[in-house]
């Protein structure tokens, strides 16, 4: 059960900003988390088999979505996008690691205090009366924090209340900090249409971020095509413009959706030259990868905000089939 490679892609964020009318947001629902759909990876194994496998790739900067410790889609194009990259099978990845894939974590007093919005309503009016959209439970949050299912953490820690002091098991995941970084010179933010892959490369190629997508739909497809980054907006407000929806309802005004993880838009957003367009976070990582979205490229808010950490406003952005 050992696992995970020393070197992590770092990350490093903050929050702030109000977005423009974002056409490409997705659509967003009461912020609860669900399990997320799930397939065979490669040969069927128990449950919890694969989140040695998970956190060693989200460790070394090829994530597979919110880790659920069964894999699927996500976990299969991680893995292989790992092994090419590295030259190295994932089964020798794991033989040759050294740290653990959980570690214990003790709840603090902040965690304890962290604002929450327990009930969080569906319809995008009702949302813009809130002050924020903040996570709606201790559980919500900490499984965030560490890029997990809460039924992982659940699974975990079968006995645990999530309360101030006590010790639970968590994945062993390079947790984001809460500040801004120096973009990376001379990459490039590539995403794929047909694979709902994201890949940052820098300028001689190598792969720096790998991570999955949910990128337009058949109402609002992904502008392919290149692009370049505008601005990364942390905390975003979401200018709410229900002309831009094909499925609005016909009552909604334009409104100012308030910040938050659970906001349409998630922490973080990324601006590019395509009006209306860019890359975000998402209140519900367990659908990444698995359905569609307004036309925008969402990701999980851990991955938003390591790929935040990465650009800045120049970068090149390329959507492909």
């Amino acid at each position: 059960m050992r696992s995970l490679l020393r070197s992590s892609l770092l990350v490093v964020v903050a929050f702030t900003l109000a977005s423009g009318d974002l056409h490409g947001a997705a659509q967003t629902h009461n912020a609860r988390r669900r399990s997320s759909p799930t397939q065979p990876v490669r040969q069927a194994q128990p449950a919890e088999d694969l989140l040695p496998t998970q956190v060693l790739l989200d460790r070394a900067g090829f994530s597979p979505g919110e880790i659920d410790g069964r894999g699927g889609r996500n976990t299969t194009a991680a893995i292989e996008a790992f092994e090419h990259a590295s030259g190295t099978t994932m089964a020798d990845a794991l033989a040759a690691a050294t740290e653990r894939p959980t570690i214990a974590y003790t709840i603090t007093a902040e965690d304890a205090a962290a604002p929450l919005t327990p009930d969080i309503p569906e319809d995008m009016m009702a949302k813009a009366k809130l002050e924020r959209l903040e996570y709606t439970s201790i559980l919500e949050m900490l499984a965030e924090r560490f890029h997990a299912s809460p039924n992982v953490l659940t699974r975990l820690n079968p006995m645990a209340r999530f309360v101030e002091g006590e010790q639970i098991e968590v994945p062993n995941v390079t947790v984001v900090s809460a500040a801004k970084t120096t973009p990376t010179p001379g990459i490039t933010v590539r995403v794929s249409k047909s694979t709902s892959m994201l890949t940052v490369t820098d300028t001689a190629g190598k792969v720096v971020m790998h991570a999955p997508v949910t990128s337009g739909s058949q109402h609002d497809p992904l502008p392919i095509g290149s692009w370049k980054v505008t601005a990364v907006v942390r905390n975003p407000t979401f200018n709410y413009n229900p002309d831009l929806f094909w499925d609005a309802d016909p009552a909604h005004a334009k409104a100012k959706v308030p910040p938050g993880p659970n906001g349409p838009v998630g922490v973080v957003w990324i601006d590019i030259t395509k009006p209306h367009y860019g890359i975000h976070g998402t209140a519900e990582p367990s659908t990444i990868g698995h359905t569609t979205s307004h036309g925008c490229v969402r990701l999980t808010n851990w991955d938003a905000l390591r790929l935040a950490a990465l650009v800045g406003k120049g970068v090149d952005v390329e959507f492909v089939r």
